[in-house]
């Protein structure tokens, strides 16, 4: 009951911080976007904010900081930070926990029927563990899938990991994987049935990717992946490799996101193609590729000293007419169903491609311990074992690393009074840490 009447007066108080400022006053706000490229989108979105409020002067100011850094940023200095910020879903629990993102106190019931209901894998990254929405989707494009090159490949040949290196390695070229990333590894594990997730406790993570009693087994998804790195139309590609492969021809598929299709579609010009993961071979079937699902929201500082101004902006920054422009300036996906429904946004293969591997993806929820194991375990596997370690004991090794403890510092806590900025609802949060996007 104290919790409920603690939002109802919360949600009068922002109402109200939203209608006292008049024409005459000026209301700032600072913005901060992923990328310079973002510009010119944020700049419209500003633009037309301003002319849909004209009951208000604002002096809206943008800087950047990059999304997969950005609750670094924030809980370095909370006070000090932007009134809206757009960030990796991966670090929502970080940045709930530290209470440093505003709940969704104005139209939240909209703008998770928009994004596509509570079940809406962008919706879940939005919400907390108490079932409050504490952040704004804005994209549901970070994610990955196949890009492919259709002077080499046919829809055929893409359904298999095999026949696609197969493919590659009979013309002298290459189908790039970033092995040796965390994000990436998981596709395999988690395809053959092996799981790794954050637990109850948002900290440490469960994994089994060592288990000798399932259907796969994980020293079995090990051999398959040694026997791809080993594969000569296989090429260890992260980002920047893929695209200088793409660009000099010696990559013709790769494993990447719609950040990189730019590129390949420069490259590959009317060949350009893309679709879901394929499947590999693994103890002697064909299992398909699994993957993460992310999404970048926006959040609110709570600490904003105009926090219902910001909200209203976090919504319209995130409505349907800013992702169709966010798709059209950026070429990324939108998390709106409406905007995603759009034909210009069908009709592009990347998104097309995401959306055919969404069926396989999990939203992201991992604890920090995931990270620097699994990436260890990808190189080990990238350079082929090369200490000839047992395979068992290279996984229980990798397991233990990932499921470690991990010494938390105690969140930050604000007060719960508008005095000046601070501004939240207070309540029971489970003490989550987030992880980081690769």
């Amino acid at each position: 009951m104290k919790k409920l009447l603690a939002m109802v007066l919360a949600a009068v108080m922002v109402l109200s911080l939203c209608s006292c400022a008049t024409a005459e006053e000026t209301v700032a706000l600072r913005v901060w976007v992923g990328d310079n490229a973002d510009l010119p989108w944020i700049n419209s979105v500003i633009e037309n904010f301003k002319a849909a409020h004209p009951e208000k002067t604002y002096d809206i100011s943008v800087d950047i900081q990059t999304e997969g850094d950005c609750s670094k940023r924030v809980l370095n200095d909370v006070e000090a930070a932007a009134d809206v910020f757009t960030f990796a879903d991966d670090q929502f629990n970080s940045l709930m926990n530290a209470q440093a993102l505003q709940p969704v106190m104005i139209d939240a019931d909209e703008i998770i029927a928009a994004n596509g209901g509570a079940s809406a894998g962008a919706v879940q990254a939005s919400t907390g563990a108490d079932g409050q929405l504490y952040a704004y989707p804005a994209t549901a494009d970070n994610g990955y899938f196949m890009f492919y090159n259709k002077e080499y490949f046919t829809e055929e040949d893409v359904q298999t990991l095999d026949g696609m290196m197969a493919k590659a390695a009979s013309v002298g070229k290459y189908v790039g994987f970033p092995m040796s990333n965390a994000w990436y590894l998981y596709s395999f594990f988690k395809g053959a049935g092996l799981d790794m997730h954050v637990t109850d406790d948002g900290v440490t993570n469960t994994c089994n990717w060592n288990a000798t009693d399932t259907d796969i087994t994980g020293v079995q998804v090990v051999e398959a992946l040694l026997a791809i790195t080993s594969n000569p139309g296989f090429r260890e590609a992260d980002s920047d490799p893929f695209v200088a492969g793409v660009k000099d021809g010696s990559i013709i598929a790769g494993v990447s996101g719609t950040w990189n299709a730019n590129a390949a579609q420069e490259a590959w010009g009317e060949n350009y193609a893309a679709c879901k993961l394929p499947t590999y071979t693994v103890a002697g079937q064909q299992v398909q590729m699994a993957s993460f699902a992310g999404f970048k929201l926006v959040g609110v500082n709570p600490y904003s000293q105009n926090v219902g101004d910001a909200m209203m902006f976090a919504e319209y920054m995130t409505n349907e007419e800013s992702q169709v422009a966010r798709f059209e300036m950026r070429g990324q996906g939108p998390s709106n169903v409406n905007a995603a429904a759009s034909e210009k946004v069908q009709a592009a293969p990347a998104i097309a491609a995401l959306a055919a591997q969404s069926a396989y993806a999990t939203v992201q929820r991992v604890g920090n311990k995931y990270w620097d194991p699994a990436a260890a375990l990808g190189k080990i596997l990238v350079n082929g074992n090369p200490d000839g370690i047992d395979l068992q004991t290279l996984l229980d090794n990798a397991v233990a690393g990932i499921t470690g403890s991990v010494k938390e510092t105690q969140p930050l806590r604000f007060s719960s009074q508008l005095s000046g900025a601070a501004f939240f609802i207070s309540g029971t949060r489970n003490n989550n840490e987030g992880a980081r996007m690769l």
